[in-house]
């Protein structure tokens, strides 16, 4: 008959069997949380999009947006004449902002939302705004300014 006790090695001359179950389960645990852990990536810094076009003034309703799924921007008019560009990027954990409707910018993941006037958070889990980029208008185009 075998009986087990925690002196117990898998290998000879290797760690007890308890060691080796404990850090079987911590990393278990770790993957487990970290799949749950916010993975936003950082909003990259407005040079970037300096003088690049992000959309055609026409594409953009106003009180809407369109997104510009190459340059991860969302760029909403919220009053007539009035452009707002913002990252694309869900601050809650990185998917792609996918429609813009009814005022807000939304996540498909999640289903956070967020203002087309200041990206400001309207429905969670997100908690943090979307960036927000300076913009102007330069003929029909809008550009990073």
């Amino acid at each position: 008959m075998w009986t087990m006790s925690d002196d117990v090695t898998a290998v000879p001359g290797g760690p007890p069997r308890r060691t080796v179950l404990a850090g079987g389960g911590a990393a278990c645990a770790a993957a487990v949380l970290g799949a749950c852990a916010p993975t936003a990536e950082p909003a990259r810094d407005a040079s970037a999009l300096a003088g690049r076009e992000l959309a055609k003034a026409a594409d953009v309703p106003v009180g809407g947006g369109t997104i510009n799924s190459a340059l991860k921007v969302v760029v909403t008019q919220p009053a007539r004449g009035e452009f707002k560009a913002f990252d694309s990027t869900c601050t809650h954990q990185g998917c792609q902002t996918d429609r813009v409707a009814d005022g807000l910018v939304e996540c498909p993941c999640h289903k956070s939302a967020f203002a087309i006037a200041d990206g400001s958070v309207k429905k969670g889990p997100a908690k943090a705004p979307l960036k927000e980029y300076p913009v102007r208008l330069d003929g029909d185009a809008i550009v990073g300014a």
